[in-house]
């Protein structure tokens, strides 16, 4: 089965590097992947709305989805799954950005990226779908650069909308009454 997966990786990748490649998409896909870097975009989106007091909350939800990604898909699947890039086995083309050093599953940029989407989706912002149409911009440009496979980028997805729940779940009333409930619980035991 993993075979067959990595099959279709290697067919994909290879179809998008000869349907897609142009000398306009080699400038500009650098400069949208960098948007992503460490999440720098999100970060400082997510700062612009803690300075606002009406979106205050807003801004520390995206935080906390960013750092909740960050620890699950850098700091430990990344590890447990240990997926070596596209360039090292497959691609020899010369890469257009800096040389990742991290393993490629699951794509830290594309998980960052829908993780900041997803809340504001869930918030019911109005940046909602320019932040989706940016986190895809960002994921194609990470397979379209050759570091990760589209299956990095389909569980990156995956992972940063399951953490934008996690977190809209975590600063929900009802989740912090429970909380307060079983502290109160504990207290009294």
């Amino acid at each position: 089965m993993i075979n067959f997966i990595k099959g279709i990786d290697i067919k994909l990748l290879l179809h998008i590097n000869e349907k897609f490649k142009h000398d306009v998409l080699d400038r500009i896909m650098p400069r949208i992947t960098s948007l992503g870097n460490g999440g720098i975009i999100w970060i400082i989106i997510a700062l612009l709305f803690v300075l606002n007091g009406k979106t205050r909350t807003l801004g520390e939800m995206i935080i906390s989805a960013l750092i909740l990604t960050t620890i699950l898909g850098e700091g430990i699947i990344k590890h447990v799954i240990r997926r070596s890039r596209p360039f090292f086995n497959e691609i020899e083309d010369k890469l257009l950005i800096v040389k990742p050093i991290t393993y490629s599953f699951p794509s830290g940029h594309t998980s960052s990226s829908f993780a900041a989407a997803g809340i504001l989706y869930s918030m019911q912002s109005r940046l909602a779908v320019l932040a989706f149409i940016l986190a895809a911009v960002i994921a194609f440009s990470r397979v379209y650069l050759n570091v990760h496979y589209p299956t990095d980028v389909f569980m990156g997805i995956i992972l940063g909308l399951f953490c934008a729940h996690l977190v809209v779940y975590a600063f929900n009333e009802s989740f912090i009454s429970d909380l307060n409930i079983l502290a109160a619980y504990l207290v009294h035991q």
